[in-house]
C-alpha cells in the first residue's frame, strides 16, 4: 500500500513540470520577463531532484514568488537588471553554488538575451553543451568548470563576442580547439585544460588582450603557435606538444610558465631566462639539451622557481644561476649533467636558495663546504650522482651511483 501512495521520484518530477508551468502565469504584476522565468524552471527540471540539498541555491526557486522581485533567501544565484523605465526586468547573472547538481545544460539557456555572467562549476552537469549558448551576445563570463560535459565547443563558442573569461576546465570536451576562437578580440581568460582537446593550437594571435591561457593537460600535438604579446600566464604541461620554445622570448609580459610533460627539444634559450617579468618557469619531463643562461640578467630578474628535471641536460651546472637575487627552487634532477657543483652555489644555499635537486646527474668531485653546515635548512638530493658525498649529509641520503655508473666522471683533486 506504501508503495502505491508514493510513487517514484522519476514520476513525481515528470508530473510536477506541467504543474509549476500552469502556475506561472497566474503571478500577479510579474516584474521579470515571462521567458526569463520559463527558462529558470526550464533549468531547474533539467537538474535531477534528488541532487538539490536542502541548503543548495536550487533549493530556494520558488515559481509561486517572482524571481526579480523577490527578497531574503529566494531564487539565489541570481541576478536582475534594474530597467530605468516601466520595462520587465531580466536576469543578468546566473551563478549557482557547487552543491553537486546532476543533470544536463537545457538548450533553453539560451533564451536569457540579457545575460553577462554564467557560472555552473563544481557540480555535475553533463552532455553536450547546446549550441543555443551562442545566443548569449552580452556574456561577459563563463564558467563550466569541474563538471562532466562531453563533445565540441566549435558550434557555440564563436559567438560570444563579449566575452571576456572562459572557463571550461575539468570537463570531458574534446575535439579541435576551433580557430574560430581568435575572433572574441575581448577575451583575456581561457581555460580549456584537463580535457580531451586534440590537435594543433591554432592562431590565436588576433586575441591580443589574452593574459591567461591554460591548455594543460589534454592531447594537443605539434609546434608552439605565434601567441598574444600580453601574455602573463601560460600553462601547456602534459600535452604532446613538440619543437623549440624559443617563440616564449618573444612574451616580454610573461609572469608563469608550464610546458611541462611534453616533447619539447632544443635548449632553454638566454632569452626566456632574460624574461623581465618572469617568476616561475617550468619546462620537466621535456628532450630539452641545454640551459643557457646570461651573465649580465640575472642580478634584476625576479625569476623564483626553476624547474627543468627529466630533460637531457648536457655540460656543467651554470655558473650564473647565482646571480638570480630571487630563485629560491632550483630542480635540475634526472639529467645528464657533469663536472663539479660550483664552490657559489654553496653560497647560496638558504640565501636565498631553499629547495635545490640535483639527484640523477653524473656530477663528480667534493661537495662545497658550506653543504656540510647549512642543509639542515635546504630542501632537495644529492643522490645518485658521482660526488664524493657523506652519508651524514642529509642531502646525501641514497647513496651514489657505483663506480661502474660514472666512468669517465673521476674526481680531478
Amino acid at each position: 500500500m506504501a508503495r502505491d501512495m508514493h510513487p517514484s521520484v522519476s514520476a513525481s518530477w515528470s508530473t510536477i513540470f506541467p504543474i509549476v508551468l500552469t502556475f506561472i502565469p497566474t503571478i500577479v504584476h510579474s516584474i521579470t520577463l515571462q521567458s526569463d522565468i520559463e527558462t529558470l524552471q526550464s533549468l531547474k527540471n533539467s537538474i535531477d531532484p534528488n541532487t538539490i540539498p536542502p541548503s543548495s541555491y536550487l533549493s530556494t526557486w520558488d515559481f509561486s514568488v517572482d524571481p526579480c522581485e523577490s527578497t531574503g533567501a529566494r531564487f539565489l544565484g541570481i541576478l536582475c537588471s534594474i530597467p530605468s523605465d516601466s520595462s520587465t526586468y531580466q536576469i543578468i547573472s546566473l551563478e549557482l553554488d557547487g552543491a553537486g547538481y546532476d543533470g544536463f545544460l537545457s538548450p533553453n539557456v539560451g533564451n536569457f538575451t540579457e545575460l553577462t555572467s554564467l557560472d555552473l562549476s563544481r557540480n555535475r552537469f553533463r552532455g553536450p553543451l547546446p549550441d543555443t549558448l551562442k545566443k548569449l551576445k552580452k556574456l561577459i563570463r563563463i564558467s563550466f568548470s569541474g563538471n562532466f560535459f562531453t563533445g565540441g565547443i566549435a558550434g557555440w563558442i564563436y559567438g560570444l563576442k563579449m566575452v571576456e573569461r572562459i572557463d571550461l576546465s575539468r570537463n570531458l570536451l574534446s575535439g579541435r580547439i576551433p580557430a574560430r576562437i581568435s575572433e572574441l578580440r575581448r577575451l583575456t581568460h581561457l581555460s580549456l585544460s584537463n580535457n580531451g582537446f586534440s590537435g594543433r593550437i591554432p592562431d590565436i594571435n588576433g586575441l591580443w588582450q589574452l593574459q591567461t591561457l591554460e591548455l594543460g593537460s589534454n592531447m594537443l600535438v605539434g609546434s608552439l603557435p605565434k601567441f598574444p604579446t600580453r601574455l602573463r600566464t601560460l600553462t601547456l604541461s602534459h600535452n604532446r606538444l613538440s619543437g623549440h620554445i624559443t617563440p616564449l622570448e618573444m612574451l616580454e609580459q610573461l609572469r608563469s610558465v608550464d610546458v611541462s610533460d611534453n616533447r619539447f627539444s632544443g635548449s632553454i634559450g638566454k632569452g626566456i631566462l632574460a624574461l623581465p617579468h618572469l617568476h616561475h618557469l617550468n619546462v620537466s619531463f621535456n628532450q630539452l639539451r641545454a640551459i643557457e643562461v646570461n651573465k649580465s640578467r640575472g642580478s634584476g630578474s625576479p625569476l623564483q622557481v626553476l624547474d627543468a628535471q627529466g630533460n637531457r641536460l648536457q655540460g656543467h651546472l651554470p655558473l650564473e644561476l647565482v646571480n638570480f637575487g630571487r630563485l629560491e627552487i632550483i630542480n635540475l634532477a634526472y639529467n645528464g649533467l657533469t663536472g663539479r657543483i660550483p664552490a657559489t652555489y654553496g653560497q647560496r644555499l638558504g640565501r636565498p636558495w631553499r629547495t635545490l635537486f640535483l639527484d640523477d646527474n653524473f656530477l663528480s668531485g667534493r661537495l662545497p663546504p658550506q653543504f656540510n653546515s647549512s642543509t639542515a635548512t635546504i630542501r632537495g638530493s644529492l643522490a645518485n650522482n658521482c660526488l664524493m658525498c657523506p652519508i651524514n649529509i642529509p642531502l646525501c641520503r641514497g647513496g651514489q651511483r657505483p663506480a661502474s655508473g660514472c666512468i669517465g666522471e673521476t674526481d680531478d683533486n
